[in-house]
């Protein structure tokens, strides 16, 4: 495989357009066609994780954290994240970032931490809005069900566990092509009046490209009008966090030995004791500075 097929698959189940705006997610060094030979998966891209991906033959580092947040302007090998990238482009090794986009998917890595818990009633702490777009495009009557289903084929439509969601309404559009101008209905400078649908559909961002390219495909218009306008609805199953129930109330420093075993830690760290039962709980694996 290369190492665009894997991200692929990666992105299917974690896409890049769910990490927060701060972050660096995705492929930070490395060529999409490059093949892999072996995928080496760690918290950190440190030193050490890409001496080990060089002695097991791994060229594509998977990590959860991002080598690079920030820009850099030099590499010069001063510190380990300059290290980490000179020795990575000099031994073919790609590094991929997978950070809060796979915190914020619903089965990512806070509803592992609430599955191991036991937790059940899971919800997302805090849903994501800006993931949607409403996109409009105008279609002969003849055409509808063509476009329409063109647009669902390539995931327009889908809302939370509904799919092919679409409305239409009917009106009258008008144009006139000039001498250059190919129309599907009518003739070059000489209005046109055709009655058409306005149809609209929900497309998340990551598929709006894959959606438009189906439109202009489906389309039988020479020049294709459609409208695209980002909605603020919130998504209830992306976004930081997860809160949840336990089965049955617990004790709090039961539930804290409940937490060293299911994750095995030797010591947790805690604030002050409320001696008030635990019932309800929220999860936010990261700094959760939100």
């Amino acid at each position: 495989m290369r190492v665009h097929q894997i991200l692929q698959v990666l992105e299917s189940f974690a896409p890049l357009a769910y990490q927060e705006s701060y972050d660096n997610a995705g492929l930070i060094v490395g060529q999409l066609e490059q093949e892999v030979t072996g995928v080496l998966i760690c918290l950190d891209s440190t030193e050490a994780i890409l001496e080990e991906a060089i002695a097991t033959g791994c060229n594509l580092v998977i990590a959860h954290h991002p080598i690079v947040f920030t820009g850099i302007k030099k590499l010069t090998g001063k510190n380990y994240v300059e290290r980490v990238l000179l020795k990575a482009i000099k031994n073919d090794i790609a590094i991929y970032a997978m950070h809060t986009n796979l915190d914020n998917v619903q089965a990512g890595v806070n509803f592992e931490i609430a599955r191991q818990i036991g937790l059940t009633n899971i919800q997302i702490l805090s849903p994501k809005t800006g993931l949607l777009n409403k996109l409009s495009t105008f279609v002969p009557k003849d055409s509808i069900e063509i476009v329409r289903n063109a647009l669902f084929n390539a995931g327009a439509g889908a809302i939370n566990n509904y799919s092919n969601c679409s409305f239409t309404s009917e009106g009258i559009g008008t144009f006139k092509g000039n001498d250059q101008s190919q129309p599907h209905i009518g003739k070059p400078n000489i209005l046109e009046l055709v009655d058409e649908n306005k149809l609209e559909v929900m497309v998340s961002n990551q598929l709006l490209p894959t959606v438009l390219k189906a439109l202009i495909a489906a389309h039988p218009y020479e020049e294709v009008a459609y409208e695209v306008v980002a909605i603020q609805n919130v998504s209830k199953e992306i976004g930081a966090g997860m809160i949840g129930d336990l089965v049955n109330s617990m004790d709090e420093l039961a539930f804290l030995e409940l937490l060293k075993r299911q994750f095995n830690c030797k010591s947790i760290r805690y604030t002050s004791l409320l001696n008030k039962k635990v019932k309800r709980i929220a999860i936010c694996g990261g700094a959760g500075s939100f």
